[in-house]
Parts: structure tokens; C-alpha cells; sequence
């Protein structure tokens, strides 16, 4: 719906998270010419592609730039790199992100260090319906220590998930211990062969994921271990298949991507390192300075593994729902995506990550103008698309302002992966691993690949 409540025109939209996909957001609403807020926790725009800056890209820059945002920095003079070239994440933040940011429209609506704790509307609780459609939102915030409250007509929430990583434990829950073995433990891509090498350099470390973001650990680790005598390397995963993360090979339009996941099926065929699939993991415990990992096998039987150094968890990221408990959500009950998503992009039934063209009906909510975008609509699915994510910020954007012409057009053309099938049949015990667990740096199947994902 059009929100054209006279009491609440003048109020902006707040935009929540000033990642790409909520930059893209800023960039469709100042180009329709509605007011914003943009509020982003961290001290920098591009905060969670900062956090693994040194990881390059299968996907090219035409692929992870927003067109509405270009066309922007066009008109300030901002030269666009080339399109076929492979960044590095940083360099989305650097060259595109920072600069858009820098923009005054875009500078003067944009509130960096300030944390969204909390998101209500005015007057009313979650239960109360009559009228709730006519009160703005309240967003409650903290900003350099101090409380603060912002009223808006809209909500984007574009927050992410990759603060919040999942845990080892195979429940869903933090394994026993591993809170405690928190300093051995890093959550995401560490940077193996530039800023960190020194933890990982002559060490024992298992990586714990099936994902792209455990393929860029453990070619990095294989690599070290070249540079660096006595560096050892495990990999464990959850299930006993690797069809998905080994990827299309030669078959995927991305060239980069499935080049990844190639590597990654030889270095595992090389033997250079340890491999244990269907792991399940229990318990932690810290034994003389090293971690041993307690737990079973999918096929059933306890397992323990002694003398790890350093563990590092790729087992993907959840998002955080704490901040719109008082308003009126609809997830998928498992997923925790919208609900509309959840059966397209389901783990357990599609293997291609791939979800037809998609826009503001399927994101919104039972609370009228509230809208999540980016990888957190797709919860804890595991492959979320960048350009996905640009169209979803166009189609809502178009909504909020009423063109349901444009929001209902679909704007989006992405290559496959070379993988794709559903109601795939459960694989051989000689296979291995779970489905790709990154999201923003996970590149672009097509999204209108209906014949696989319904």
C-alpha cells in the first residue's frame, strides 16, 4: 500500500543498515524524492563487507553495483570500474559504497554509530489492530552512549545477518564449551594469508562449513600450509554431500564461482587435508592449550577429534529478530525469512539457491510498510544474491511511493550456477557437505530459473 496518510507524509522512511543493499534503498528513495534516515550501527558504511575485505568476489562489478546508485555518483564525477573485473569485498565499500555515502543528499539523512534497539509504533503494542495502519513508527536507538528515539512512516529493514553467525553446535545451539573456547575460535573468513597469518601459520585448524565462505578458508589454509611447514588443515561438515558448494564447474555462468568450487573438490581430493563428513558437533573442551571436538557422525557413533589449534566456523549467519518483536512479522517458520520467500529458496528442497524475481508483495508484512530487504529477508537460507537485493530495494521503494507499475515489474537477469535441481534425492555417503553458507559475496544464480525452483 501507498502510505499517503496525510499525518505521516512529512515523516521519512528509515532505512535500517547502510550496507549495499540499504544503500541501494537510499539511493531508489531520494530518486523518487522521499525523505530518509538512515541508521547504520557501525562506524563505517559496508560494516560486514569491511569484516572480510580481503576476499575477492566471484561475481563482477556489474553485478554488485546498484544502477540507481551509479547513476548518482555519475553526476558527481565518480568513474565506474570496469564491469568484467573481480573486486575484493573491501573495494565495493571503497569505491562505491563510501563515495555514495559521501554524497551530501546522501550524507545529510545518514546516521552512522547509532544501534537500532528496538522498533514499535506509536501508541500501539502488537495486539492493539484498530487504527495501528495511521501511527508512525517509533525506532528506538543508541547513538556515541545516548538513547534516542526516531519517528517514520516506513521501515526497510536491511540490518543482514553477518553479525550474527550460527554456532558450531549441529542443534542449532553453541556447543558446550564453545563459549569458552571463544579465543580459538573465529566466526566468518578470517584473513589466513595477510593480517592473521600469524594465528593460523604452523597451526592445526579445522574449518566447520560447506559454504563458499569455507572453500576461501581452506584454499587460503592449503596455501599457507605451502609458505609455512607444520600448518595443518581439517574440514568438517554437517552432511554427507558436496554437490552444492563444489558448484557447476564449467557450467556456471560465473566463471570465478564455479572455478572455486573446483579448486575446493581438488584440494580435497589431493589429501592435503583431513576430511570428516557428517560430523556433528556436541562439545568443545580445552585440553593443555588445543581444543578437542566431541560429537557423532550422521550415520550414528560418537566421534572425538583431539589437538586442534584454531577452529574456524563457516556454518552461515541467522538474523536477529529481536528488533521488531512489538510489530506484526510473517516468517517462514523454519527459514525465518519472509514467508513468501521460504518455500523458493528452501535448503532442504532446492539446491540451486535460486528464487524467481521477487519484489515488495513477497517482502512485506502483516505490518502495513514494514519491508525486509537483503540477505536478512532470506534469513538463514544460505546464498543470498547482491543484485537480488538491488531489485528488492527498487520494487519497494516504487511501492512507498505508490508506482505499483514499476513495483511490480520485474527489473532482473542474473547468470546460473551450473547446480540446480530440487527434490534432489539424498546423496551417496561418499559425497559430502551442506549448502553454501555466505550470503553478500555469494554470486548471482538466475533469479527466473523457475523450472528448479518452482
Amino acid at each position: 500500500m501507498s502510505l499517503t496518510n496525510q499525518s505521516n507524509a512529512a515523516l521519512p522512511v528509515a532505512v535500517l543498515g547502510a550496507g549495499p543493499v540499504g544503500l541501494a534503498a537510499v539511493a531508489q528513495l531520494i530518486a523518487r524524492g522521499l525523505p530518509f534516515v538512515a541508521l547504520e550501527a557501525a562506524p563505517s558504511v559496508g560494516a560486514h563487507l569491511l569484516d572480510y575485505g580481503h576476499v575477492r568476489l566471484f561475481s563482477p562489478w556489474r553485478y554488485n553495483i546498484d544502477a540507481q546508485m551509479a547513476r548518482q555518483l555519475a553526476a558527481s564525477g565518480w568513474q565506474a570500474p570496469d564491469a568484467e573485473a573481480l573486486p575484493l569485498a573491501g573495494e565495493v565499500v571503497e569505491r562505491v559504497l563510501k563515495p555514495f555515502a559521501a554524497l551530501p543528499e546522501v550524507a545529510r539523512g545518514l546516521r552512522l554509530n547509532t544501534r537500532v534497539t528496538a522498533i514499535s509504533r506509536e501508541g500501539f503494542d502488537k495486539v492493539k489492530s484498530a487504527g495501528r495502519e495511521h501511527a508512525p513508527f517509533v525506532i528506538r536507538a543508541e547513538q556515541g552512549g545516548r538513547p534516542l528515539e526516531i519517528r517514520a512512516r516506513a521501515v526497510i529493514d536491511a540490518t543482514g545477518t553477518w553479525g550474527q553467525p550460527n554456532p558450531l553446535g549441529a542443534g542449532g545451539l553453541p556447543a558446550l564449551g564453545e563459549a569458552a573456547a571463544a579465543a580459538q575460535i573465529h566466526y566468518g573468513i578470517p584473513d589466513v594469508l595477510g593480517t592473521q597469518c600469524a594465528r593460523y601459520a604452523g597451526k592445526r585448524t579445522l574449518v566447520v562449513g560447506a559454504g563458499h565462505s569455507a572453500a576461501n578458508a581452506l584454499l587460503a589454509l592449503a596455501e599457507l600450509a605451502q609458505q609455512v611447514p607444520g600448518t595443518r588443515l581439517a574440514w568438517g561438515v554437517r552432511s554427507p554431500a558436496l554437490k552444492r558448494v563444489f558448484g557447476g564447474g564449467a557450467a556456471d555462468a560465473l566463471p570465478a564461482r564455479g572455478q572455486l568450487g573446483t579448486a575446493l573438490q581438488a584440494l580435497q581430493a589431493s589429501g592435503a587435508l583431513e576430511f570428516i563428513s557428517g560430523l556433528r558437533i556436541a562439545e568443545l573442551r580445552r585440553v593443555e592449550g588445543k581444543l578437542s571436538v566431541l560429537g557423532s557422525q550422521a550415520q550414528g557413533g560418537a566421534l572425538q577429534l583431539d589437538g586442534f589449534d584454531e577452529i574456524i566456523c563457516a556454518t552461515g549467519q541467522r538474523p536477529d529478530l529481536r528488533l521488531a518483536s512489538e510489530l506484526r512479522v510473517r516468517l517462514d517458520p523454519w527459514l525465518e525469512s519472509t514467508a513468501a520467500l521460504g518455500p523458493l529458496i528452501d535448503p532442504n528442497l532446492h539446491s540451486c539457491g535460486t528464487v524467481r524475481p521477487h519484489g515488495h508483495r513477497e517482502l512485506a508484512h502483516p505490518e502495513p510498510g514494514l519491508y525486509t530487504l537483503g540477505v536478512k529477508s532470506y534469513g538463514r537460507a544460505p546464498t543470498f544474491l547482491m543484485a537480488t537485493g538491488f531489485e528488492q530495494a527498487r520494487s519497494v521503494v516504487a511501492a512507498l511511493a505508490g508506482d505499483f507499475e514499476a513495483a511490480d515489474r520485474v527489473e532482473l537477469d542474473l547468470p546460473e550456477t551450473g547446480v540446480c535441481s530440487a527434490g534432489e534425492a539424498p546423496p551417496s555417503s561418499s559425497a559430502a557437505a551442506t549448502a553454501p553458507a555466505q550470503s553478500c559475496c555469494a554470486a548471482a544464480p538466475k533469479a527466473a530459473a523457475a523450472r528448479c525452483c518452482g
